[in-house]
């Protein structure tokens, strides 16, 4: 949003100052004609070559001391309320925006953030705190409506499985020919039910620590942190025979271990999971400049372009397949990038697949020595010799 200034000369502070000011200054020209004037008409006398003291007679039209001392004494009284009732007006007239402001903050609610307060112009410091607000309703009602979608998606998602695992023991339990043989395969299917729910739970706890923020902040190198994944991941892309490319240089950069390591696993297990048989996985830690930065590139199905920047939100899918996961992956990953004030760039790849780089702030590194990334390296490329 772009920030409006005050016009020259117009700020509310400068408007109110020039008016109190011009008020003030009338006030003393009428309290001095009060005065002065009456005093215009008094005659003082001086006898000629003489040293003595001036005296003030009372001929002519001027006033004497006490008729002037009660005429200051009305002017300075009937001041008080023209004055006050001028300032009243003003300060109504001025204040009349954030009367606006506090008129609309107390009708908004969780239910009705569609109303804005439009001030308008003339553009000061209240009309600008007014765009300012208008914009942080806007967000709010952008937060809120979010936040209903995700809990309709994810009731959904929960009540999918439930559903499934109730019909799962409401058959078996209402089949009265059930051997041992059915119940067990029941039992097999209530546990692969189950663990989906739990997979989903975790992955919905993973999404909301990552929304929560970054709580500690350590120093982490992006390389050990794929290392250590890939060490639950291998056997899961050999069985899909999807070959892992890595190029693991060290990339040290600050911020929450979990949080990245949650951030890493859910990038390898989309380029994993959203695959063909055959297909590769390329995996690059590196430090560019400044930033400590990993690019997870894959094959797999075309992704459209418009639909690239849908499969970052919550429960998005390509397919409607429930066994290609939860919609929830990328979703983690962008929520633990905006955590950590991360660069997320995401590429859909002509061929197919695609190919998402996350920078992160970079820290230095401490010394070289005998590196994780080095044993993964030389790892790997024992297993392609």
């Amino acid at each position: 949003m772009t920030v409006l200034q005050p016009a020259p000369g117009r700020s509310l502070q400068a408007r109110l100052t020039l008016f109190y000011a011009t008020g003030v200054y009338v006030a003393g020209i009428v309290v001095l004609a009060v005065v002065i004037l009456p005093l215009a008409g008094i005659r003082s006398t001086v006898p000629a070559h003489s040293s003595a003291p001036v005296t003030i007679t009372g001929t002519g039209q001027g006033i004497g001391p006490h008729q002037l001392l009660v005429g200051s004494a009305v002017a300075l009284v009937v001041l008080v309320p023209v004055s006050v009732a001028a300032g009243w007006f003003v300060a109504g007239r001025f204040l009349r925006p954030l009367r606006a402001i506090t008129a609309t903050a107390k009708a908004i609610s969780a239910g009705n953030l569609d109303q804005r307060l439009d001030l308008g112009e003339p553009v000061d410091e209240l009309t600008e705190l007014g765009h300012i607000l208008d914009d942080l309703f806007a967000r709010l009602e952008a937060s809120f409506t979010a936040q209903r979608h995700f809990v309709a998606n994810a009731s959904h998602e929960l009540r999918t499985p439930l559903a499934g695992l109730r019909t799962l023991l409401e058959v078996a339990l209402g089949d009265p020919d059930a051997d041992a043989g059915t119940l067990r395969t029941a039992c097999q299917e209530a546990l692969t039910l189950g663990g989906l729910q739990e997979r989903l739970v975790t992955s919905l706890l993973a999404l909301a620590t990552s929304e929560r923020g970054v709580t500690r902040r350590e120093t982490v190198d992006l390389a050990h942190v794929v290392a250590g994944v890939l060490t639950s991941r291998r056997d899961q892309a050999a069985e899909n025979g999807i070959d892992l490319a890595l190029h693991l240089t060290p990339a040290v950069t600050a911020g929450d271990p979990r949080l990245i390591e949650s951030l890493v696993t859910n990038l390898i297990d989309n380029a994993v999971r959203h695959n063909h048989p055959g297909g590769h996985v390329r995996i690059t830690t590196e430090t560019s400049g400044l930033r400590a930065a990993i690019t997870v590139t894959n094959s797999g199905p075309v992704v459209p372009e418009d639909q690239l920047q849908r499969l970052f939100e919550p429960f998005q899918r390509l397919s409607a397949d429930r066994h290609s996961g939860h919609g929830l992956g990328l979703a983690i990953v962008d929520a633990v990038a905006r955590a950590h004030h991360a660069t997320l760039t995401a590429t859909a790849r002509p061929q197919g697949g695609l190919s998402i780089t996350v920078y992160f702030g970079s820290v230095p590194q401490p010394g070289r020595g005998h590196h994780p990334v080095a044993r993964l390296a030389a790892e790997h490329s024992r297993q392609e010799d």
